[in-house]
């Protein structure tokens, strides 16, 4: 790589670490701030610091909010009782997209995933399992990807639901297969969910 000042350089490797972004691509970002006014880059500065300072996991789904408990958990139009997971919050706006869904959420902020070392205990199930413990749940709609690590991950909560009085089903097979389900179009998505089914292991 091309020697830089050393304030280019430290910001070319702190981008670097943003997922798909490679030196050449982080290079090009870092060139663009340098390029950008003072108003302008002082803006980006004050976002990243508003997002670290501002946003906190809801207390009761685990999607990203800004208050506790979120949007979604408080809203009187939703029904508490129709919980969709989800693997992250950018799954969210997948399901929110088909404009049917009107139940709530919660998010795993993962999937099982061994050979990254992500296990059960790594994933953000707890209060899920108190909410279906409780008997406020009526059913769990399994929303993770239709990979390897999705499939597993719904199996294994599916099995972990099973003693409770709580329907569990799976989105169908609307999202294609070894995809995952933030990419998800609106058709494919709305067919998933009317397509759900049970799940039986």
């Amino acid at each position: 790589m091309a020697r830089y000042a050393e304030p280019m350089a430290r910001l070319i490797e702190e981008l670097k670490k943003l997922p798909g972004v490679g030196t050449k691509t982080a290079q090009r970002f870092a060139f663009y701030i340098l390029r950008s006014s003072d108003e302008d880059a002082t803006a980006l500065a004050e976002a990243v610091r508003g997002v670290k300072a501002s946003l906190r996991l809801c207390s009761i789904c685990n999607n990203i909010t800004d208050v506790d408990p979120c949007a979604y958990c408080t809203s009187p139009a939703r029904n508490p009782r129709l919980v969709c997971v989800v693997e992250e919050p950018t799954s969210i706006a997948a399901v929110e997209r088909t404009q049917g869904y009107q139940g709530v959420y919660h998010v795993l902020h993962g999937t099982l995933s061994p050979l990254h070392g992500v296990g059960p205990e790594q994933l953000r199930t707890s209060t899920l399992l108190a909410r279906v413990e409780r008997g406020e749940v009526e059913e769990v709609i399994l929303a993770t990807s239709p990979t390897l690590e999705g499939e597993a991950t719904a199996n294994w909560l599916a099995e972990s639901l099973r003693g409770f009085e709580v329907r569990i089903t799976r989105i169908a097979t609307g999202v294609p297969a070894g995809s995952d389900i933030e990419y998800a179009d609106e058709v494919s998505m709305s067919r998933a969910m009317e397509g759900r089914r049970e799940m039986r292991l």
